[in-house]
Formats: C-alpha cells, structure tokens, sequence
C-alpha cells in the first residue's frame, strides 16, 4: 500500500490540454519566424520590370495593443464545453479569456494576437473588431444570472486590461452592440450599470432628461457605435445593453430618453 501510495504521489499530474497547449506554441513559433523576415518587398512595375528595394529596420517600433474589450457570453453548459470548442479548429472561434462560475479566469491567447471571437461585425467605422479587442467569454447559457463569483473575477481582469492598453471607458461593449443582426450576448441579463459604476462601459443616469423635439434617435444610435443598416436590430442591441426590460424592436418614451442621457456619454 505504501509502495502503491508513493508511486501515485510520483506520478505526473494529466494536463488535459497539453496537445493543444502544444499546437499553440507551434503556431506562436510560426508567428514569430514570419515576424523576424527581414525580405523587402519584391515588387515590380507594369512592364514586368523590378523595383530595387532594401531592407533597412527602423528602431521605432512596438506591438499593436488592444483598445477595446468584448464581451460575451458562451452560450454552454460549462466551462469545460467551451474550453474544447476553443481548442477544437473546426469551430473556428476563440477568446483571450474565459471566465468560469466558480471565478477561475482561463487565459486562452495573448493578448497581443488576433483571436476569432467577433465575427462579422462592425463598431463605428470599425469593421473588423477582431484586430482591435480582446474578447472574454463569460461561462453562461445565456439564460441564467450571472454569479457574484464571476462577476468579481470579471471586474478585476477588465481593471487589469484597462491599465495595462489604456483602454477607454466607451470601448467596453458586448458582441450584441457590435453584431447585432447576428448575436444576443452578454444579453439583458448581464450587469452593465454595475461594469459601468467600475469605469467599464457607460450606464444611464437615474435621472433622465426628455430629448429635445428634433432628436434623431436612429442618429444617436450611429454616433455611439451601432451599426444602423439593419434600425430595428441597432434598437434591440441597444435595448438589450442599457434598458434591460423590454428587447423590442420600438422606441418608447422611456427608451429615447435613456438614449439620449447614453449617446451624450460618447
């Protein structure tokens, strides 16, 4: 028994992801070769003929940083579900972060590299959010509350992110403001106002002001980043985000005066 006993304590502890942990290194590896090419480019005009170029390194340079975080939710019935998705290639998706309900933060990407968490979708003038943001998934059906623990462990990575890029308070959205023809996540589940109390993502006020007689709400709603092509999805996104109660796809009252207190935040 006792022989049994230390050989189990000897024995090497199972890492259940150690064929993907080292796929990852292998592309990093790759990454980092192509990064270190020194070729200039070969170039040559309409005629066929080359273009004489050179290779000379400028010595002010640096890796592109992040400058907005999106958030979502997995829409799984664990974490352990979505840790295998985003190590499986036929799904095609990823995130930097996950955060699970128990609090454990999984870091799946650095966050200087491009992962596949955004999809089509577009922000502004931006429409490839996935070379800007860092996506984090929050372990969440979609359908539930989400917990005090995670939320806790939440606030303190998107503290960490926001100090470490310098990241704006408006540049913490959802994937429904940035694809909302397509996506529902965080949903009107997810607590906003109290991300937003943090300094991450604006809220609306308690008091709210009525909107002058030429408010333009479809304009309001481009101004803060919604992509209008689609009226009723940008209004169901919005909705979703700052009013929480009602997903329909209709201005009342109560919904314009919130935006207009929202789109002055911008």
């Amino acid at each position: 028994m006792a022989v049994a006993a230390t050989i189990s304590a000897c024995s090497p502890k199972v890492q259940p992801f150690a064929a993907t942990n080292k796929v990852y290194h292998n592309q990093t590896d790759s990454l980092v070769e192509v990064i270190s090419r020194e070729q200039p480019a070969m170039l040559v005009d309409s005629a066929g003929g080359a273009i004489p170029s050179e290779w000379v390194g400028t010595v002010n340079f640096n890796l592109r940083k992040p400058n907005y975080v999106i958030i979502h939710y997995t829409a799984q019935d664990s974490v352990k579900q979505t840790l295998t998705t985003f190590t499986l290639v036929k799904p095609q998706v990823s995130a930097h972060y996950v955060v699970s309900k128990d609090g454990k933060i999984y870091h799946m990407l650095n966050d200087y590299l491009r992962a596949w968490h955004a999809g089509i979708s577009k922000w502004g003038s931006i429409s490839d959010m996935n070379s800007c943001s860092i996506g984090i998934e929050i372990d969440n059906n979609g359908h539930e509350p989400f917990n005090d623990v995670q939320v806790k462990s939440l606030l303190v990575l998107l503290a960490q992110l926001k100090k470490t890029y310098n990241i704006p308070q408006a540049n913490f959205i959802g994937h429904q403001d940035i694809a909302p023809l397509r996506k529902p996540d965080p949903g009107p589940l997810f607590p906003w106002k109290l991300l937003a109390q943090k300094g991450f993502g604006f809220w609306r006020e308690e008091l709210l002001e009525l909107p002058p007689d030429n408010f333009d709400y479809a304009t309001a709603l481009k101004l803060i980043g919604y992509d209008i092509s689609n009226l009723p999805a940008a209004i169901v996104a919005f909705k979703r985000h700052f009013v929480q109660t009602d997903e329909t796809p209709v201005m009342t009252q109560l919904d314009l005066n919130i935006l207009y207190n929202v789109y002055r935040k911008y």
